[in-house]
């Protein structure tokens, strides 16, 4: 087998990628994109384990010589958004597209497949190239995955995500906690629908609905050490149908980020106490429905030294190893990361040269795809770090 350099793959990654790109799937429907990640992993003589939880899989690439388990992990879902960048790989099915660059994360770890395939008789240990699916939406695709074993006697687990906020050559990382947790909740508030001339013979639950919309603000401001960073935000708040008629239902919509458990359930059992205190106080119900998404994502902190460490030789003087502060943005790789130690990494991507300037989830997102060739390096060098030392 010819042993590509890494620049040698990149064209390859462009290909991979834009066909990718061209053909999205949502989240729990990756059927494409899985056969043909599969193919491209078979065509490399590398074993291939189908996931019965959705359509990820896994690529098997064990060495002559036993050593450490390292598992690379890439997303391979898209988001139902119109594509409305015209690029001539843009996406050929209406209303979804690769607006967060997942595309280019299954094309980095294709590489990487790559690259230890043809050097496989060197390789000490064992490498999984892990293509989740279902990122975008909870419960996401790496509990399942976890489930059928995919971590078991592994010894560490990175991750990548390309991100336009940062300029092409940079890349960054941080110990500890790094992404917010994402939970949800849907609370419904019943009272006594009836005229809106005669609001003493009901009871509303607009107004209460509005009342708790503003006691929910408290809860970050009151309830929580102020040197934890949290967000509760309301995003929807729907009653009534008519001008004149007192709405007997409402119901508010909302989101909760944190970045520790502890936190977190904070957050939760008071939107539970405030929902039913508030309801009460005007002569109303709420009934809350919560959802526990994502937990927070928290990178081993021997493991964010190792890429401070690696990062610099890989990628050399001209890139841009950075501390990243925490950002609120949630990601299932969290789960990864409490089962063993690891590191989630994000990839400069940004280029106003290329267009590449609009934020993830936008209908014109796109990222310079030179940005692939530091990612892949990046799995490398991890990889490379944990299996020899």
């Amino acid at each position: 087998m010819v042993r590509l350099t890494l620049e040698e793959l990149l064209p390859e990654m462009v290909e991979w990628r834009r066909h990718l790109h061209r053909n999205p799937e949502l989240s729990y429907q990756e059927k494409e994109t899985s056969a043909y990640v599969a193919d491209k992993l078979a065509g490399l003589g590398i074993e291939v384990k189908k996931s019965g939880a959705g359509y990820g899989l896994t690529g098997i690439l064990k060495g002559n010589t036993p050593g450490k388990t390292v598992v690379l992990r890439a997303d391979m879902d898209a988001l139902a958004i119109t594509e409305e960048n015209g690029r001539d790989y843009a996406s050929q099915r209406p209303g979804v597209m690769h607006a967060c660059g997942h595309d280019g994360h299954t094309a980095m770890l294709l590489a990487a497949a790559a690259y230890y395939s043809a050097r496989r008789g060197e390789l000490q240990g064992e490498i999984r190239f892990l293509f989740q699916p279902a990122e975008e939406v909870c419960p996401g695709g790496a509990m399942g995955m976890i489930a059928e074993g995919v971590l078991d006697a592994a010894d560490a687990v990175y991750g990548l995500h390309l991100w336009t906020p940062f300029p092409l050559g940079t890349v960054a990382s941080a110990p500890g906690p790094l992404m917010a947790s994402a939970d949800e909740f849907f609370i419904d508030i019943t009272g006594k629908g009836g005229h809106g001339g005669m609001p003493h013979r009901t009871v509303d639950s607009i107004v209460a609905g509005a009342a708790l919309v503003t006691q929910l603000q408290s809860i970050v401001s009151r309830s929580v050490d102020p040197l934890r960073p949290a967000v509760v935000s309301v995003g929807t708040i729907q009653g009534g149908s008519a001008q004149n008629i007192i709405a007997e239902r409402c119901r508010i919509t909302g989101t909760v980020r944190a970045f520790d458990e502890e936190t977190r359930y904070l957050i939760r059992r008071r939107i539970e106490e405030l929902a039913a205190a508030t309801a009460a106080a005007y002569g109303a119900e709420a009934k809350v429905d919560y959802l526990m998404g994502y937990p927070p994502l928290v990178n081993d902190e021997a493991e964010y030294s190792r890429f401070a460490r690696v990062a610099p030789a890989a990628l050399g003087a001209e890139a841009n190893v950075m501390l990243m502060e925490k950002i609120m943005p949630a990601e299932d790789f969290s789960y990864y990361v409490k089962e063993i130690p690891g590191c989630f990494i994000f990839v400069g991507a940004g280029n106003p040269d290329k267009d590449a300037v609009y934020p993830h989830h936008h209908s014109k997102f796109d990222f310079d795809e030179d940005a692939m060739l530091y990612g892949a390096k990046l799995l490398v060098a991890m990889a490379d770090s944990c299996l020899n030392e």
